[in-house]
């Protein structure tokens, strides 16, 4: 990486979501996982005349980060859909996994912390719905007050640089099979087998 291209980032400021329903979702956040309110703006007379005046406030979630929603007074919610949030509704046609796809994560350091989340969310209104655990994490998830998915994950073992490394052969391999006809799960598999045997050499005379 040249210096024009080094990573100046350093987290997320904020993630921002509109509610339709305020007190339901601070009930959420600060009272039952304990999220602190840690700025909000009160917007009369923003921007163009048709703009509604709108609350957009703020939880600390931990790293300087924060959770953000938009209140704004006097629009009725977006759709009637079942299934969905207070952004977007899902009709029947949709499958359910795609659904999911779109929610939040945010970790905790161990598995004690993990568990008292559960605590927090099985003592309130929104109870974990599922606790899986992935290649290298453990998750529970629940949805908020707006119909997004939320999920709070822990590590159970670090990610490797070998597991760096594979990340991005796959990612290459991806963009490689995107760009064709028809893309699969089996043909990015035998691109990036490809590229590993490209890469071998390389790799070999690297750890020599």
């Amino acid at each position: 990486m040249t210096e024009e291209d080094r990573h100046l980032v350093r987290g997320v400021d904020h993630a921002a979501f509109p509610t339709f329903d305020p007190a339901a979702t601070v009930r959420f956040y600060r009272d039952v996982l304990g999220f602190p309110v840690v700025h909000s703006i009160c917007a009369a007379g923003w921007g163009p005349d048709d703009h509604p005046d709108f609350i957009h406030f703020f939880f600390d979630i931990g790293n300087d980060d924060r959770l953000a929603f938009f209140y704004y007074f006097g629009v009725a919610p977006m759709h009637d859909e079942a299934r969905g949030d207070a952004y977007a509704g899902f009709g029947p046609d949709v499958p359910e996994f795609f659904v999911r796809s779109r929610h939040l994560a945010l970790h905790v350091d161990s598995e004690e912390d993990l568990l008292e989340y559960r605590r927090r969310l099985d003592a309130s209104e929104w109870p974990v719905e599922m606790q899986i655990r992935h290649e290298t994490i453990e998750s529970i998830y629940t949805h908020d007050p707006n119909g997004y998915m939320f999920e709070i994950t822990r590590a159970m073992r670090p990610v490797t640089p070998q597991e760096d490394l594979d990340a991005n052969l796959t990612i290459e391999a991806l963009l490689d099979v995107v760009d064709e006809a028809e893309p699969s799960m089996g043909k990015l598999l035998a691109r990036k087998a490809e590229l590993i045997v490209e890469r071998a050499a390389d790799w070999e005379a690297a750890r020599r």
